[in-house]
């Protein structure tokens, strides 16, 4: 068997497509252009290029791209008093603050002060608790793209046997409440899950998010399965030169793809996704705030 490999980065351009003419819409209808505010302290590559690239698909579906780029020795207080600027501003319906944060601010601290209702990232209690308890709730980008994935593949997912490798409280545990949501039968597998290797093969759906590169072999993979990796790992490429390294997922890609029914690559799979949704969830935003329907295939 050859896995169907799930191509993350053009559903996410359909997605992007989706978004645009929802924002075209809201122009059009009812003069309301979404709005999208990033907050990044301190100049650590990897935000800049991520920030970088949220504003640039921000504005190509028409939306308005507001930055906010801070010195790492902001003091807490300045940070929570633009986050108060943010929440108060017609214009902003979504907030996102770039994680990490500099060691001296705390991250709880600050994700909480955001308006749960602009917290495009799903990252505030009040959002976790609503999405554990089944109501409306803004909802994490990565494990909303997964759900949009497995929803395109499988059409129903009811009553398949689905297990989440990770339990973090940015993939793990919404990913786990989402395929609930849709009436899986979900373990949520971990460190110390015992026979591991078992548990992940009775799996029809088997999404792994616990950042060790290619753990999950192929003979972990029940025949036929849907794999969704979430891992993003850098490993060393001897063979491309000295120093250099290559992208790796959770899975071991090739043996997996021997055994699943479908799988997503790394790159190219869950990643292009996660900028897509938080696209979606700021038009979702700017729907809630101003009494409209949400957009249709947007949201959980």
């Amino acid at each position: 068997m050859t896995a169907q490999i799930i191509d993350g980065k053009a559903f996410a351009a359909t997605v992007r497509e989706k978004v645009a003419a929802h924002v075209t819409r809201l122009k059009d209808d009812h003069g309301i252009t979404p709005g999208l505010a990033v907050v990044l302290v301190g100049e650590d590559p990897a935000s800049q290029v991520y920030v970088r690239n949220k504003g640039k698909q921000t504005v190509e579906v028409g939306m308005t791209s507001f930055e906010h780029k801070l010195p790492a020795e902001t003091s807490e207080a300045d940070l929570l008093a633009l986050i108060d600027q943010l929440n108060a501003d017609p214009a902003v319906h979504g907030i996102l603050v770039q994680l990490p944060l500099p060691g001296h601010l705390d991250s709880d601290l600050v994700i909480n002060s955001i308006d749960p209702s602009k917290d495009v990232d799903g990252f505030h209690i009040s959002n976790v608790g609503l999405l554990g308890t089944g109501q409306k709730s803004m909802v994490p980008c990565t494990p909303l793209g997964c759900l949009m994935m497995l929803r395109d593949h499988h059409g129903s997912l009811s009553g398949l046997n689905a297990v989440v490798i990770g339990r973090s409280n940015i993939v793990g545990k919404p990913m786990a409440q989402l395929l609930l949501g849709d009436s899986c039968t979900v373990t949520i597998a971990h460190s110390r899950t015992k026979d591991i290797e078992e548990v992940c093969r009775r799996a029809d759906i088997l999404v792994a998010a616990v950042g060790r590169p290619e753990m999950v072999t192929g003979d972990w993979i029940k025949p036929g399965a849907t794999v969704i990796d979430v891992g993003i790992n850098r490993v060393p490429a001897p063979e491309k030169g000295e120093g250099k390294t290559r992208l790796v997922g959770d899975v071991a890609f090739a043996s997996a793809s021997e055994v699943a029914g479908a799988i997503t690559p790394v790159p190219g799979g869950v990643g292009p996704m996660t900028i897509a949704c938080l696209l979606a969830n700021t038009v979702t935003a700017a729907c809630r705030a101003n009494g409209l329907p949400e957009p249709e295939g947007l949201t959980a």
